[in-house]
């Protein structure tokens, strides 16, 4: 007779919650971002050469984010950590530390 503790409880990890966040295959907030700024060009300068050259800077600068988040979908906040870190850590237990 199996005991009632004794069987494995299972748990499902949905997908939706361990996927990166992408919007047309890039990083959502970098998309959504240059998006806006080919937006505000066409808009501030209304020349269809400016509507041309935003719509070819936008998608120019997806296709490029696509490869960006295909090689790493979290190097946007990876790096953004990165640049926090400083250049060099002394190599003592605490900061406060005396010699």
């Amino acid at each position: 007779m199996a005991e009632a503790g004794s069987a494995l409880l299972r748990s499902p990890i949905h997908r939706a919650l361990s996927r990166p966040n992408l919007l047309m295959g890039a990083d959502r907030e970098l998309v959504l971002l240059t998006g806006l700024a080919a937006v505000i060009l066409i808009f501030v300068v209304l020349t269809w050469y400016a509507a041309l050259l935003g719509i070819a800077i936008w998608t120019g600068t997806v296709g490029l984010l696509r490869m960006m988040a295909k090689a790493d979908p979290m190097m946007r906040r990876i790096y953004l950590r990165h640049v926090g870190y400083r250049q060099h850590y002394r190599p003592t237990s605490s900061p406060w530390r005396r010699f």
